[in-house]
């Protein structure tokens, strides 16, 4: 036994080695099929492989077999690393054999490509912040052995040692390795790494071929004993071989069936997205105004100047071309040689490309003797950033085959601050009254006694702008039906009981969300500041301000908020609670290279709380957004309760990715596999950081060429 441990030592030892130096050779993953397992990761039918999934794929799994239901969201993160959420029920493991509901979460990492004599390998963690149910790690290795058929082989240890189960090799270099400490997940959601690699080990592996390009037949030996779902009478477990099939039924849809244990049958779905890849091809966008080049020597011509009335005419001019295009011109400052107009982006999800359609209407509108054109994106009325271009530039690069980078290195960035100064108002625009009748849907995850609850009703939101940057807005909301006001469980929480009671105001069919003054203005150079006050969110009133340093060429930006808020009624809708707190936290923005928006936030949370958040997002150009984040602070793991500590994954993604119209409209979620008390912050509308992202460097760098488009 010492011999074969010695050997399996010296091969997972080889792998990582071999693994540090060799990337990107041979075939290239993107390329080459990929499955989903019933629990949600790329891999055979219970057992994962080392493929990957298609960078920047987004898959959902729902699945069902020997009395466990599961729903997994995965996303791959990088080409190499991906992670997966997943939320399961299983019969019988609950006190007096009830239905246990339970979150995990994985993590895994490419780190070998395929090559053509090396295969693919992979390291994963399974359920690495749960409790403990599916904990388990891995190192597997897949091959392509034809052009159709796939093997795969690996190691796992916990839950993927519980079949043919033998001394763990890595005890040969440490004997901590040889013993694996019980699970002492507690309420769950905190991490052991004590346990990670620990333990036995056993060998699992498989078989997939494709017998056509939709069609795939698995073949796996599992290495998970399942011994909770057998002793609590799910199934029987007659073989460690399990058969499947998966089925390509459209593009973004996969179906598996799948006999489990020679005992029971499973099937599953899978629905991917891909935020590189829209859902439909090309766009249904009206082509972009041709730039008007100006004849020679008209550039001298500045007779227009003494015209009395010419900027009003310019204005309206400017005015009825922009909103054709779908942006409202807020403000334009005008003399002989240059322009600088506000504007608000309604249509493209883009600032680039609204800058650029912008730019196109300014050679079309404006004098010949305007060559400098700044153009300055504004949010809620406030400039966000000012673009100078020289019209020359735009004329020259319109068919340059170069022109998306070569028209950027030429645009100047700058704070525009002082915008507004000397500039006209469109005077339709303030103030003004702007309402909007439509449905909403308001959903809640993970009670036990009813996994997802949902609301449908009618949503009123009315907005007043006085002046730039001064408004009013406010939602009613009207349930129609629904049964969020079901939810019975009390709160057991021993701190302030912050959002663990939110449940309570989802009995009230009528519900004033929200109802709040906000200003924002431009205190200074590269300074942003915010003042929101009144019915901030549905569950407190009070105070919130904010102010933002972020030079528009930065990808660093610092900001403090401070805020005071009172809890609100359960059942009224102008009624405020006894409990109020003064909240507050500074903030460090990062936008990392290759899309990643890295946030640190440190300090004061809703139940008095003093810690600190760490988000992680990925921000693709079209507007995709994947995250999570995770919060820490002095409330104990035993005292939050379930889950340990707050955390939640979110997801945005442009509604333009499935129809191809432009749209600066997003569908937004947020999962949160526990609501509790610590780590609660204010939810407050207009955080500045939001505005200004995507009008700055670096994500307007990225976006830039679809400056022509």
């Amino acid at each position: 036994m010492a011999r074969s441990r010695t050997r399996l030592a010296a091969i997972l030892l080889g792998t990582v080695a071999v693994a540090g130096p060799v990337g990107g050779q041979g075939i290239e993953p993107a390329l080459l099929p990929v499955s989903y397992t019933l629990g949600g990761a790329p891999g055979l039918i219970e057992m994962p492989t080392a493929r990957s999934a298609p960078d920047a794929e987004l898959a959902a799994t729902l699945s069902y077999g020997a009395g466990t239901a599961r729903t997994s969201l995965t996303f791959q993160i990088t080409p190499r690393l991906s992670g997966t959420f997943r939320y399961a029920s299983i019969d019988g493991l609950g006190l007096g054999g009830t239905t246990t509901y339970d979150r995990s979460f994985d993590l895994r990492y490419r780190v070998l490509d395929e090559g053509r004599i090396t295969p693919a390998i992979a390291i994963g963690i399974n359920d690495l912040v749960g409790t403990g149910l599916y904990s388990s790690e891995y190192v597997v290795a897949t091959k392509s052995l034809t052009d159709r058929l796939t093997g795969t082989v690996g190691i796992g240890w916990g839950r993927l040692a519980g079949v043919g189960a033998f001394d763990n090799p890595l005890g040969v270099f440490d004997g901590r390795f040889d013993t694996r400490p019980p699970n002492n997940f507690g309420q769950g959601g905190n991490f052991d790494a004590s346990r990670y690699f620990r333990g036995d080990a056993a060998l699992f592996g498989g078989l997939s071929y494709a017998h056509s390009d939709d069609l795939l037949f698995k073949i796996e030996y599992s290495s998970d004993a399942s011994f909770a779902e057998t002793a609590a009478g799910n199934f029987e477990r007659r073989t460690p071989i399990n058969f499947g099939v998966d089925w390509n039924l459209r593009p973004g849809i996969r179906l598996q069936g799948a006999l489990l244990h020679g005992d029971t049958a499973a099937i599953g779905v899978t629905f991917a997205l891909n935020a590189k890849r829209p859902a439909v091809n090309g766009g249904l966008d009206p082509a972009p105004q041709a730039v008007l080049v100006r004849a020679p020597g008209a550039a001298a011509d500045l007779g227009w100047t003494a015209q009395a009335d010419v900027t009003e005419i310019l204005r309206g001019n400017l005015e009825t071309a922009l909103a054709n295009d779908g942006m409202v011109l807020e403000g334009l400052r005008l003399d002989g040689n240059s322009a600088t107009i506000l504007i608000r982006n309604t249509r493209w999800n883009s600032t680039a490309q609204a800058v650029g359609r912008t730019a196109r209407v300014m050679t079309r509108t404006l004098p010949a003797s305007v060559e400098t054109f700044e153009i300055v994106p504004t949010s809620q009325g406030t400039p966000t950033v000012g673009v100078t271009l020289a019209r020359t530039d735009i004329e020259l690069l319109e068919n340059d085959p170069d022109a998306s980078w070569r028209s950027y290195v030429r645009a100047e960035l700058d704070s525009a601050e002082d915008a507004w100064d000397g500039a006209v108002r469109s005077p339709e625009l303030y103030p003004r009254f702007t309402w909007a009748l439509g449905p909403y849907v308001e959903a809640s995850y993970f009670d036990p006694d009813s996994p997802v609850r949902l609301d449908f009703g009618a949503e009123l939101d009315a907005r007043y702008d006085i002046a730039p940057g001064l408004s009013l807005a406010g939602t009613l909301r009207q349930r129609l039906i629904g049964n969020r006001d079901d939810a019975t469980r009390p709160s057991n929480s021993v701190i302030q009981r912050v959002r663990s009671e939110s449940n309570l105001y989802a009995r009230e069919d009528l519900s004033l969300t929200r109802l709040y003054g906000n200003y924002q203005f431009r205190p200074g150079e590269n300074l942003y500041g915010r003042v929101t006050a009144g019915y901030l969110e549905r569950a407190y009133a009070g105070v919130s301000t904010e102010l933002l340093w972020k030079p528009p060429s930065s990808s660093l930006a610092l900001g403090v908020e401070l805020n005071y808020a009172r809890q609100r009624a359960f059942d009224d809708l102008f009624d405020l609670q006894d409990y109020d707190v003064v909240t507050g936290h500074a903030s460090a923005y990062w936008r990392a290279p290759n899309g990643f928006d890295v946030q640190l936030d440190a300090g004061r949370y809703l139940a008095g709380d003093t810690g600190a958040t760490l988000s992680i997002d990925r921000t693709f150009g079209n507007g995709w957004r994947v995250g999570a984040y995770a919060t820490l602070t002095d409330v104990s793991f035993t005292d939050f309760g379930e889950g340990s500590f707050d955390k939640g994954i979110r997801v945005s993604i442009p509604l333009s990715h499935f129809t191809g119209n432009a749209s600066t409209r997003k569908a937004r979620g947020t999962i949160q596999p526990i609501l509790r008390d610590g780590g609660a912050r204010l939810r407050v509308d207009n955080r500045l950081y939001e505005q200004v992202r995507e009008d700055h460097d670096p994500a307007l760098r990225r976006s830039w060429g679809r400056f022509w488009r």
